[in-house]
């Protein structure tokens, strides 16, 4: 380490101090941008610290993977970080710790992607940021870090199938999704890892890393001017889709419950019920967010933890969600139980949510909810690293600029009507996947 650079860290680690004490503003100065080549740029500019946070994200998540294909989107994107634009993997990692960056990757159903955390000066930052355009742009694929990839993969997926909680996850995506997309397993499967090869990847990567699909997010220590240029060097080289994606097919509606008990020598039984919920953009998401939070997810708050934990002791938590992605991600409430509670826990999650989606909330805990979202929303904005991840969903689902202008506004206008309406129409308690991974069982139903 040099010393200028020693210098430099010693400076930022100064300055977090003094970040984490300033108050956020919602209001913040996105500036969005399209280059010529399709591009689409968000940038906020923040000079508090001198770091620079940027990301490239592309559709290129496991609900894109061909029939047959499952794990090539992980792999693709794994795979570009090892070897590109004439550097080995090692040369790349070297660079990345002789100057201080920070790369990894953001994966899921929708999107594929890096981020990158740099220093703003131009030594350190030119480094990092030709990193990333080399590795986004010039991948090299080599064919024997596939294999030890591959070797790799294939070992974690073995290790995770003898795992409670990755059984429970696996079964009930596939019994909320079947064969849509959404109900793959990220890594993909043991199968069809090990046939992927080179070509799979190189026509995963020639497919989906176009440069109009490419959604830049950018935020810190640099200027409008210099922000555009490091778009323009992270996307110029890659060529324009031909077409546009496909749209991902819709989420079939469950036409009946389903229940189902995997068998498992763990300690506790792991529950999850639910089923698809909302897209990100969708109509009820304020309604929903702010009426799941009053249901399992405000912890101590939440309806789910008063009645499995305070009054019965039966877990140590429980909690409810929804995952949003561009079609409708999973509506999951989940815990762990011992394994003599699992058939009282389980009606007492399943009463919870019935009365809940029956009566709705009360005005008390309604006025409650929004005290505590619009109280904690600062804290989802305190940092440059918070800011960018919202940058990067505003970008890849075309939410509105101000969509954090508004939020405590949207937020604070749900009203009672609006939390009752949209679960009872959303939540069909007829309907609901049953997913029980632990001993023996005991029958799931009431």
């Amino acid at each position: 380490m040099t010393a200028s650079w020693m210098h430099r860290a010693i400076r930022v680690v100064a300055l977090v101090g003094a970040l984490s004490a300033t108050v956020a503003h919602a209001t913040l100065p996105i500036e969005e941008w399209h280059l010529p080549n399709g591009a689409r740029v968000l940038f906020v500019e923040n000079r508090a610290l001198p770091m620079v946070d940027v990301s490239v994200d592309f559709p290129a998540g496991y609900g894109r993977e061909p029939a047959g294909r499952s794990g090539v989107a992980s792999m693709t994107l794994s795979m570009l970080r090892l070897g590109a634009g004439g550097l080995a993997e090692s040369d790349i990692a070297a660079r990345l710790a002789d100057t201080g960056g920070q790369m990894s990757t953001r994966f899921d159903a929708d999107r594929g992607g890096y981020q990158l955390r740099t220093l703003s000066s131009l030594p350190e930052r030119d480094v990092t940021v030709d990193l990333l355009a080399r590795v986004i742009e010039r991948p090299a694929f080599p064919a024997d870090v596939l294999d030890r990839e591959k070797s790799r993969l294939l070992a974690g997926i073995r290790e995770a199938d003898t795992k409670p909680e990755s059984i429970a996850e696996r079964a009930f995506a596939k019994a909320l999704y079947g064969n849509h997309p959404y109900g793959r397993r990220s890594s993909g499967e043991l199968d069809t890892v090990a046939t992927l090869g080179v070509d799979d990847l190189r026509r995963f990567y020639a497919t989906h890393y176009r440069s109009d699909y490419a959604v830049v997010a950018i935020i810190g220590d640099l200027s409008r001017a210099e922000a555009d240029a490091m778009a323009h060097q992270l996307t110029d080289d890659l060529p324009r889709a031909e077409a546009p994606l496909p749209p991902l097919p819709p989420v079939p509606p469950l036409a009946v419950a389903q229940e189902r008990h995997v068998a498992h020598p763990a300690s506790q039984s792991h529950i999850l019920v639910g089923q698809p919920g909302m897209q990100r953009r969708d109509p009820d998401y304020f309604a929903l967010f702010v009426g799941n939070y009053m249901l399992g997810g405000g912890g101590f708050s939440s309806r789910l933890v008063d009645e499995v934990r305070q009054k019965r002791g039966l877990a140590y938590s429980s909690y409810s969600y929804f995952v949003t992605y561009e079609r409708q991600g999973p509506f999951q409430m989940s815990l762990q139980t011992k394994k003599n509670q699992a058939g009282e826990a389980l009606a007492v999650v399943r009463e919870t949510l019935r009365r809940y989606v029956e009566e709705g909330p009360s005005q008390q805990e309604l006025d409650a909810a929004k005290q505590n979202l619009i109280g904690g929303f600062p804290l989802r904005i305190d940092s440059n690293r918070k800011i960018h991840d919202y940058l990067g969903i505003i970008g890849f689902y075309d939410l509105p600029l101000d969509y954090l202008d508004r939020f405590v506004d949207n937020v604070q206008a749900v009203t009672l009507e609006q939390v009752r309406e949209a679960f009872h129409r959303r939540i069909q308690l007829d309907r609901m996947v049953t997913v029980v991974v632990g001993p023996e069982p005991e029958p799931l139903t009431q």
